[in-house]
């Protein structure tokens, strides 16, 4: 006996569906487990260096077939985001408690100022914020712009003065441009120093009695498993990271 010419069709055909049923099984195996799939998140900045660079760095060696994509905006913006399942989680500067999100803080880092290189404080290890009050502080009106804004306000008018500081409809880079020729000074964190821009420098805050503090925000209402992943090799780091706090110079962890 021998299949007809219709019965070896029909065969291939079964075959061939068979294999896509197979192939849709795997894929929904491997996307309910998280190791395949997509993770939308929202950032405050473009991270050169430390934790949360190191997070997502290790994120993908574990987890290759993961799809991360990134979104910069402001905190309120992404959080909103976050609301609206368009990503799965938002990393923002400050603590916050957002309506109908969870929130996580996961680590703090040391505020720094962005001079000129030929800014008269250039010379020295750390600056002081009396050195600085006088400055006009660039500020970015996107990523974490607001929050950096409100500090310096805060710390400047706890001396007496008000505070010069000029909004920027503009990217990092450009304002650092702008900080370099000399157009004024702007407040930032240690990541950002990991980074080389031409013509600028960066100081600490010698009097600055507080770090800058980063949260993770996501929606309870999201079972994504490459989300649950991501949260857990984030607590993994931090455990990790608190017998010495060398694994991260830069960063705090609370």
């Amino acid at each position: 006996m021998r299949l007809t010419e219709a019965g070896q069709r029909f065969v291939a055909e079964v075959a061939t569906g068979i294999g896509h049923i197979d192939l849709a099984v795997q894929t929904a195996g491997a996307i309910s487990s998280g190791t395949e799939g997509r993770l939308a998140i929202g950032l405050h900045s473009s991270i050169a260096g430390g934790f949360l660079a190191d997070l997502r760095r290790r994120y993908r060696s574990i987890y290759p077939a993961i799809e991360q994509s990134v979104v910069e905006g402001r905190s309120s913006e992404t959080i909103a985001m976050v609301r609206d399942g368009k990503l799965d989680v938002a990393f923002v500067l400050g603590a916050v408690d957002p309506r109908d999100c969870r929130a996580r803080r996961l680590w703090e880092e040391p505020f720094m100022i962005a001079l000129p290189m030929d800014h008269l404080l250039a010379s020295g290890q750390a600056v002081r914020w009396v050195d600085i009050a006088a400055e006009i502080f660039l500020v970015r009106h996107d990523g974490a712009g607001p929050q950096l804004q409100d500090h310096i306000v805060r710390r400047v008018s706890g001396l007496g003065r008000a505070a010069r500081v000029r909004r920027c409809d503009v990217g990092r880079d450009t304002l650092m441009h702008m900080v370099a020729i000399g157009e004024g000074v702007t407040l930032t964190t240690a990541a950002a120093s990991h980074l080389s821009f031409p013509g600028v420098v960066f100081r600490t805050l010698a009097d600055e009695p507080e770090p800058a503090r980063f949260s993770a925000v996501w929606s309870p209402h999201n079972r994504s498993p490459a989300l649950k992943n991501l949260l857990d090799l984030a607590d993994a780091m931090i455990r990790s990271a608190q017998p010495s706090e060398s694994v991260y110079p830069d960063c705090r962890i609370p």
